[in-house]
């Protein structure tokens, strides 16, 4: 189903990270009309994973606490390509060790520190969702949702508490 997705012009993609075993109802609700779903680690139990499958498609990798043999397939980083544009997932912005520019990356997606960020860097959106359920600091629990239209990147949080 992904591979579908490789060069579509135009995707709609639901941004997730650090649900540690939860998917809270409003999740489900901002992710209805997603073409896939990019979560950047913390799942912490397959039926979070099995629960948004059931929406989209699922890329996924390995957070901190996502343990277990059910956690094993996942990788630590995963590039793919959506929409034409290549995107790179890690659960820790600190760890990533590539440049991103470089390596014709548009997209980083991260989670770990259960605040939403958004920030341009050489051409490249590094974004992170928050957290869908343990928001950190003032903000509320969140997801994002991102457009890949063409060759241009927007992004929104949905207010998920």
């Amino acid at each position: 189903m992904i591979a579908d997705l490789k060069n579509r012009r135009c995707l709609l993609l639901g941004v997730i990270s650090d649900t540690h075993g939860h998917l809270p109802p409003p999740v489900i609700a901002a992710f209805r009309r997603v073409d896939v779903i990019l979560h950047a680690g913390d799942i912490d139990t397959p039926a979070v994973f099995d629960a948004l499958q059931r929406l989209a498609p699922v890329v996924a990798v390995r957070g901190n606490m996502d343990r277990g043999r059910w956690a094993a397939d996942l990788p630590p980083a995963e590039i793919v390509t959506l929409g034409g544009l290549q995107v790179y997932m890690l659960h820790d912005l600190l760890t990533l060790d590539l440049d991103p520019a470089a390596a014709d990356i548009r997209l980083v997606v991260s989670g770990h520190t259960h605040r939403p960020a958004a920030e341009i860097q050489n051409g490249v959106l590094l974004l992170n969702p928050g957290s869908a359920v343990l928001p950190r600091g003032t903000q509320p629990a969140s997801v994002a949702l991102v457009t890949l239209d063409a060759q241009d990147i927007t992004h929104r949080w949905v207010a998920v508490a």
